[in-house]
């Protein structure tokens, strides 16, 4: 019989690419949804770099990780929760449990339905946001943020909150966890539905503003990030362990640089920003707003674990970087 994993929120940029990775190895997917009506667009989303074999492997399920309805039913079968579903905005939101719930709450409320069915194996997608803390040096597992500074963004806080109280919930339950920690996830989206990452490079190459902050960026690309998820599957080893998915740093006006040599006829932004334009700016720009706390952070982390426990070998951040830009060019995005 073939292994059935729940991959809850599959209508996701990085959960599209996750259920790609495990039907792809010969798992059964069922994914969740929070209407039905987006089943297709999976489909759709999936079904050209998939044998048809593979793709009626995949089903689905509708829950909302804000409501106890339909887990219990989308749980039966199941031998592995992969667990990505969490909301993931460029501009903040107003009130930041409008984020903070639906992570933490949502990370629990399954967690528990699927101890309750006797699922054991955990993988869950949290965030370098999680990881960071403000110190200067390259990060690792064993940095955690901390959610009480000053100037910790609600994103940030969503994510360490949520990935604190998943493995407090995995130690009391017996759970073998494994949680993968992306940074700035890049690459090709497998469809139009590519959420806030790949926007922040279609804005870019669209020449929405004159100059770029100086934002640096710990960069992945989303097929790593979909293998990782998927060796961690393969691999009981990696429970009770947290996993980088970083590839290396690149900062917003690298970004622009890289993008305008590929694509020289665009008016595309290399100047850095200076902090008091961007403060004029936010003034009037959500997006610019959010990126404020962060302008003159150049963040790095190592990928050590990943490589010596996985055996991952990462596409570099300009490479991935640019199958970002490809993809939107040749799909109309910009």
């Amino acid at each position: 019989m073939t292994e059935q994993i729940l991959l809850t929120g599959i209508t996701g940029f990085i959960a599209k690419h996750v259920a790609l990775k495990l039907l792809g190895a010969g798992y059964s997917v069922r994914g969740t949804v929070r209407r039905l009506d987006r089943t297709e667009e999976v489909r759709a989303a999936l079904r050209p770099h998939l044998k048809a074999e593979a793709l009626e492997r995949l089903t689905f399920a509708a829950c909302d990780l804000e409501s106890d309805m339909g887990w219990d039913d989308a749980m039966g079968g199941i031998t592995t929760l992969v667990h990505t579903a969490s909301p993931f905005p460029i501009a903040l939101p107003k009130d930041e449990m409008t984020l903070i719930r639906p992570a933490r709450d949502g990370t629990l409320r399954v967690m528990k339905v699927a101890h309750a069915a006797g699922v054991k194996r955990i993988v869950l997608t949290s965030s370098t946001a999680a990881v960071q803390n403000g110190r200067q040096g390259v990060l690792s597992e064993d940095d955690w943020c901390d959610p009480a500074v000053a100037g910790v963004s609600a994103y940030a806080k969503s994510k360490v909150l949520a990935e604190r109280a998943a493995w407090q919930f995995a130690i009391s339950a017996a759970q073998a966890l494994t949680v993968i920690n992306p940074g700035f996830v890049l690459g090709p989206p497998l469809d139009g539905n590519f959420g806030s990452s790949i926007g922040v490079v279609k804005r870019i190459l669209a020449g929405r503003d004159p100059m770029l902050p100086l934002i640096g960026f710990v960069c992945v690309d989303v097929r790593d990030v979909a293998e990782m998820h998927l060796r961690a599957v393969q691999r009981p080893e990696t429970a009770g362990k947290r996993y980088m998915a970083a590839a290396g740093s690149l900062t917003m006006p690298q970004m622009g640089a890289i993008l305008k040599a590929a694509y020289p006829a665009r008016r595309i932004p290399t100047w850095t920003a200076p902090k008091f334009a961007l403060q004029v700016l936010a003034l009037f720009d959500a997006q610019i707003r959010a990126i404020l706390p962060s302008v003159g952070q150049l963040v790095e982390a190592s990928n050590a674990r990943a490589v010596a426990e996985m055996g991952m070998e990462f596409i570099a951040p300009d490479a991935a970087l640019l199958a970002s830009a490809e993809w939107l060019v040749r799909n109309g995005g910009v």
